[in-house]
């Protein structure tokens, strides 16, 4: 009769219980692969048209869009960062800096009144060189929906969008 040392029952009933764990997993793959039905396009009935659906929507969508923009002509739609929610749909790119943008008439939008941001504006003298002028004071604005911080606002109530997602619509 053969001897065994300790390590090598240990290794057998691993070995053992190894098996049993590959074969109950494989159980389940079988198990699994009988009982869930992959669609083939032949099981499709492209007949019927789906309900969720419908080709007047477009159209309404269409004049509810027209009607909200009012004509207006904007160098972008500005949309939330995080939750994409519409920002301002007439808004004016800035002149030097392409991807802030300002406007006056804002949707979705909240001021933080207790959070200011001092700035300061330079003018220009006859002779060119900037002057300090009186500092101008900022207020956040975030986003209604989700509160992420999307610019600022001045006192002159012109939104400064410094971090949206410009749609070229």
């Amino acid at each position: 009769m053969e001897e065994r040392t300790g390590d090598d029952s240990a290794s057998q009933i691993s070995q053992q219980t190894g098996e049993a764990r590959d074969s109950s997993y494989l159980l389940i793959l079988i198990r699994f692969s009988r009982d869930s039905t992959v669609s083939d396009d032949d099981e499709i009935d492209y007949s019927s048209k789906p309900e969720f659906y419908g080709p007047e929507l477009d159209q309404k969508d269409e004049i509810w869009a027209r009607k909200q923009r009012r004509g207006h002509t904007s160098d972008a739609v500005l949309s939330c960062p995080a939750c994409f929610t519409t920002l301002c749909l007439d808004s004016q790119r800035h002149e030097k800096i392409v991807t802030q943008y300002r406007a006056i008439f804002v949707l979705n939008c909240k001021i933080i009144e207790a959070a200011t941001q001092p700035g300061s504006k330079r003018k220009r003298n006859k002779r060119g060189s900037q002057t300090e002028a009186a500092a101008e004071t900022f207020k956040n604005v975030c986003c209604s929906v989700c509160s992420t911080k999307v610019g600022v606002i001045d006192e002159d109530e012109i939104y400064h969008f410094l971090n949206v997602l410009p749609s070229e619509a």
